[in-house]
């Protein structure tokens, strides 16, 4: 080598020391994919920059590598790359608790409850037995049983089967007694059935609470397993962060013990319940945000379920005539709760199904927002919605907080409910983006399936898993592909104030995305649900993965 060789050779390698310190330092390329970013522009690019959790920026591989220098890289395989998806309506420690119990989602008859039933006891001898799952409309006899076969099997062992909306239960006599609950009781917000002057077990939602208040609670062991469960379930779906609807203060404690000690790493969005002593704390304590866990809203019952008929409505049942639902409280306390909220700057959230019941509590929140706002107060669910009441939504800047899967769930028993005019103003997912121009979706687990394919399959075709209808159920009604991606990401953030930091892949970001076999985007309707989470990944570390 001559000596010009030589120092041509060493200014090289200079230029290259100096080039390869000017780039920035980050921890993992994710390169070799069809990334869907969800920014406001809704652009795909095929790689990604991540530091510290975060995204540093997104583009070409060309450009990111010129840019910084990478400690590791993950090549995608030209697979799909979306942003973790949020459910923001579910129930996470419930769906955890109900790991330990009869899963009786799928029955079709009561005398396949029965047997489910009966082989649990067998497996679990000792204590209570709980189950949740069952759903009558699914049935040929689509009446509510009684408790009789219950009082035969289990004399002696109290049981408390649940509908699978939450909103009605069978107790069998020794639970009802446990609870010194009588023929004849009346409370508000709820029904104790009677036939022929004898309990028939049958409990409607503030009822419930009579027998469930005695039931012996899991352990702290058995709940942090279950929860450790529930949580891998939800990864292997592509969730990262969850709205849990209605929480104790107490599991918010739990659930803050549990990021501190690393073994729980979901996202969680924590609304408490309506309870006093949940007021005191948060007023307290202050909201609570960090990266994993933010508490600032409360969820309220305004009715009960459609399936069980107790959803408040403003003409009766079409199939009970008479009969209109109920409120789960006074208008009073709905008010009063309002009034605290506003006064303490925090979120309210509130269950509202029927049309009764969401006109009640819209014209609520409309009383305390006044006009066009920014405080996100989010009515959960709004299932049927008379034609005249859409318009406060946006005049008042109250979210619609919707599960598209009830609206597949329902659309077989959900017109002989209400009618065929009333039904116009369910499910009416279109006529609810329209009022303020985003819209948050959510699966309302345990209730529906984890799935966030399930929503997305819903929101757009709006069939059954077995392509029904024909031509899908109120169609007028369904979103687009786009629009079903962005309520499941970034307008599932903003309900949680939290579209700054995830809901999209942009700079600044968690770095929360899942990688995907097939594209939603563009994947034919019938594959829809067969599409599979490859990975799942919170702030760039891989938490799950399939085998």
């Amino acid at each position: 080598m001559t000596n010009t060789t030589r120092i041509l050779f060493v200014v090289f390698l200079l230029f290259s020391l100096i080039a390869c310190s000017a780039k920035k330092q980050a921890d993992l390329l994710v390169y070799n994919a069809t990334i869907y970013t969800v920014d406001t522009a809704s652009s795909t690019t095929e790689a990604m920059a991540v530091k510290d959790g975060k995204i540093l920026a997104t583009g070409t591989v060309e450009v990111l590598e010129g840019e910084f220098q990478f400690s590791d890289k993950l090549d995608a395989q030209q697979k799909f790359i979306y942003p973790g998806f949020i459910d923001a309506h579910a129930h996470f420690v419930r769906y955890a608790q109900n790991l330990t119990r009869v899963d009786l989602v799928g029955t079709e008859t009561w005398e396949e409850v029965l047997d489910k039933v009966n082989a649990f006891a067998n497996e679990n001898p000792e204590g209570w037995l709980l189950g949740r799952g069952w759903d009558q409309n699914d049935w040929e006899i689509k009446e509510f049983p009684s408790n009789q076969e219950l009082n035969e099997l289990f004399p002696d062992r109290p049981v408390l089967l649940t509908r699978i909306d939450g909103h009605a239960a069978i107790a069998n006599q020794k639970a009802l007694d446990l609870a010194e609950i009588k023929p004849g009781e009346t409370l508000t917000g709820g029904v104790i059935e009677v036939k022929n002057g004898a309990l028939t077990g049958l409990l409607i939602d503030n009822a419930i609470d009579r027998v469930s208040e005695k039931v012996s609670q899991l352990t702290t062991e058995q709940l942090v397993s279950s929860i450790e469960q529930a949580q891998e379930n939800c990864f292997a779906v592509g969730l990262t962060t969850i709205d849990d609807c209605g929480l104790d203060y107490d599991k918010v404690d739990l659930i803050q013990q549990l990021n501190e000690e690393g073994k729980l790493k979901m996202r969680l969005y924590v609304m408490l319940s309506d309870v006093p002593a949940n007021y005191d704390y948060l007023e307290k304590k202050g909201a609570i945000k960090t990266d994993h866990l933010n508490v600032r809203s409360f969820k309220v019952y305004g009715d009960g379920a459609l399936g069980s008929r107790g959803a408040c409505l403003i003409e009766p049942y079409s199939d009970k005539p008479g009969h209109y639902g109920f409120l789960l409280s006074t208008v009073e306390h709905f008010d009063s709760v309002a009034s605290w909220i506003s006064t303490h700057g925090f979120q309210m959230c509130t269950h509202a199904i029927g049309d009764n019941g969401n006109r009640t509590i819209l014209n609520i929140y409309a009383k305390y927002l006044k006009s066009q706002n920014d405080l996100r107060w989010r009515i959960e669910h709004a299932q049927v919605v008379n034609e005249n009441d859409f318009h406060l939504f946006g005049e008042n800047s109250i979210v619609p907080s919707v599960q598209p899967t009830h609206a597949t769930s329902d659309m077989y028993w959900a017109e002989d409910r209400v009618g065929p005019h009333r039904i116009k103003g369910a499910y009416a997912y279109k006529d609810l983006l329209a009022q303020n121009g985003w819209l948050p979706l959510g699966t309302d687990f345990p209730v529906e399936d984890i799935s966030p394919f399930k929503t997305f399959y819903a929101a757009v075709v709006r069939k059954d898993a077995k392509g029904w209808p024909e031509n899908g159920y109120q169609t007028e009604n369904a979103l687009t592909r786009i629009e079903a991606l962005r309520g499941m990401t970034i307008w599932a953030a903003q309900s949680n104030f939290e579209e700054h930091e995830k809901g999209s892949l942009e700079a600044g970001k968690f770095a929360d995305f899942v990688i995907l076999d097939q594209d939603l985007m563009q994947a034919e309707e019938k594959e829809l649900l067969n599409i599979k989470v490859l990975s799942t990944y919170l702030g760039g570390m891989k938490v799950w993965e399939r085998k």
